[in-house]
């Protein structure tokens, strides 16, 4: 007789979650052949492809993992999005270090040749594959091969062991486990938790790549973080649009790309927060909704 673990009940708000934490960190949204789910260990986007297709672990039937991101995030799917290559990502590159005298990296935000494109999105497709990529590689092992570009000088190789130590040593002393945002790490003076974070998802260093340190210790130390983002108010959301539009002379939509007065965040995830009561905000708006006051009060209160 089979004795199959019960795998928990599924929720469509978690696995939007989980959807926009994929797309804060790549760029894009994911697909059923994204692998597993960083923020839920033991889960795959596969699995919850199925769950959904089939009406499993009590999800509603006969959805699809892109039907539910096209009804609830607005159809912005890797799947529609357009083919790359390798000579076009190289193009970007090369502007990119024409106009900045630097190499772009995965974290450099939007790609300013490409309208819509991320350097995060760039990165996923060369790490994943699709979009016409095969996958296996990343930005900084492309630039590496077709350019030169080469590691800082003095930056010895890195293992997961090593950062793990590292990370059980943090614990130790401050009772919680560190975030790429941690700053230096006191047990390896020169080195921080930031460029610990880029060398596990760049593929740096003599590592493989495709990771994050957030990744790595929910696989090694059953830590569960989800994409912490910061709480928004709806007063912050306007004050933001104002200056947008005292840039530009309109106002912002969900596709208007990052937020320039909020480093890392964008209109699309503000607009989902809205829609889906995250991070603090009720839910049941939109952004469209939100800015109706400022629109027509040329500003209105804030």
């Amino acid at each position: 007789m089979t004795d199959r673990r019960r795998r928990p009940e599924l929720h469509v708000p978690a696995i939007l979650a989980w959807a926009d934490a994929f797309h804060c960190r790549t760029g894009t949204w994911p697909t059923r052949d994204s692998g597993p789910i960083p923020e839920a260990p033991g889960e795959t986007w596969r699995n919850v492809d199925a769950a959904l297709w089939n009406g499993l672990r009590g999800l509603p039937r006969g959805a699809s993992l892109a039907q539910l991101l096209r009804g609830r995030r607005g159809g912005l799917l890797g799947t529609m999005r357009p083919p790359l290559t390798e000579q076009q990502i190289l193009a970007w590159a090369d502007a990119f270090r024409a106009r900045t005298g630097r190499w772009p990296q995965a974290t450099t935000g939007a790609v300013a040749d490409a309208p819509g494109e991320t350097w995060g999105a760039v990165q996923a497709a060369l790490q994943g594959g699709g979009r016409g990529l095969p996958g296996g590689s990343s930005l900084a092992r492309l630039l590496a091969q077709a350019r030169g570009v080469r590691n800082k000088a003095g930056l010895a190789p890195l293992t997961a062991r090593q950062i793990l130590a590292w990370a059980d040593a943090y614990q130790a002393r401050s009772g919680t486990w560190p975030l790429h945002t941690s700053g230096p790490i006191a047990d390896a003076p020169g080195e921080t938790w930031a460029g610990v974070q880029a060398a596990l998802r760049e593929g740096l260093r003599g590592l493989p790549g495709g990771s994050s340190l957030a990744r790595l210790l929910a696989r090694e130390r059953g830590v569960r973080r989800r994409c912490l983002r910061p709480r928004l108010t709806e007063r912050e959301i306007r004050r933001w649009a104002r200056a947008y539009f005292l840039r530009t002379g309109r106002w912002p939509t969900r596709r208007s790309g990052p937020v320039a007065d909020a480093p890392g965040e964008s209109w699309e995830a503000v607009h989902s927060a809205l829609r889906e009561g995250l991070r603090g905000l009720p839910g049941g708006s939109s952004l469209a909704q939100l800015l109706n006051t400022l629109r027509g009060g040329k500003g209105g209160e804030a």
